[in-house]
């Protein structure tokens, strides 16, 4: 068993930055591949970046390369979403996920626990 709690949301405007932590408690964070989900309203959640185990390699959507960074800290608990350069179209609630998995994955199904969520509005 697993939590997940995200936080750092809020308002920005574009071309701002925000940082979104999670904190995770329950089983051994080493063995999880985590990841992070965004959901804008009236659109199907999607993906926006993955971290393996030990925090050596990532992978982040086309949409948001080069602007998001993603980076672990396992003695913490605790995984950053550092949001640069942030556009309108970021705007959705954003969600941190765990995989108990040795691969990292862009997959939701492969997910298998999720917080509850942080809003991130990025005004024009």
């Amino acid at each position: 068993q697993v939590q997940l709690v995200e936080s750092g949301g809020g308002l920005v405007q574009a071309g701002g930055s925000l940082r979104l932590s999670c904190a995770a408690s329950g089983h051994t964070f080493r063995r999880y591949v985590m990841g992070w989900f965004r959901q804008a309203p009236g659109r199907e959640r999607e993906f926006v970046a993955t971290i393996n185990l030990s925090g050596g390699s990532t992978y982040f959507a086309d949409s948001v390369k080069g602007r998001f960074t993603i980076s672990r800290d396992n003695a913490k608990n605790t995984v950053l979403l550092v949001m640069n350069n942030l556009k309108p179209e970021d705007t959705a609630v954003y969600y941190c996920a765990v995989a108990n998995r040795l691969s990292m994955s862009m997959r939701q199904d492969e997910y298998d626990y999720w917080g509850q969520g942080t809003q991130v509005t990025v005004s024009s």
